[in-house]
């Protein structure tokens, strides 16, 4: 069966009862696409917690996780900044530790990571922008 993103009316539904996002790749670094993203959610009343093995201390205010696993809270929502090949092993680890949803995002496409978490009873939602579906659908929160 082919993939097929959730509608519209189940995507708003999935952002308006998400609290915790861990974004995997969130770079430090204020001039990246995952940077920018973030900030924004954050800026709307998401909670962001940053995945990144790579950078130690905190990113928009929140303590960096090496992965996935060392977070030590529930994950409503798995957002991914990582080429579509890296999304499989991420896809093993959000269905570990009880995600939601896994969304990989605007040029992320990949069968393997969709076939893991949606066999691990995650949505799945893929080549979508989840600050652009969130303004679009959501708007500002008050």
């Amino acid at each position: 069966m082919a993939f097929e993103n959730p509608s519209r009316e189940e995507i708003k539904e999935i952002l308006l009862s998400a609290g915790n996002i861990a974004v995997v790749g969130l770079s430090d670094k204020t001039d990246r696409t995952s940077y920018m993203v973030a900030q924004a959610l954050q800026s709307n009343g998401y909670r962001i917690i940053p995945v990144n093995p790579t950078v130690n201390g905190e990113i928009l205010g929140e303590k960096v996780y090496p992965s996935l696993s060392d977070i030590p809270e529930p994950v409503d929502i798995v957002n991914v900044f990582r080429r579509s090949e890296q999304t499989p092993p991420v896809a093993e680890e959000a269905v570990k530790i009880g995600a939601r949803v896994l969304w990989l995002q605007l040029g992320i496409t990949s069968d393997e990571a969709y076939e893991i978490a949606s066999k691990g009873g995650l949505t799945v939602i893929m080549d979508r922008c989840i600050k652009v579906e969130d303004s679009i659908l959501i708007g500002k929160r008050s």
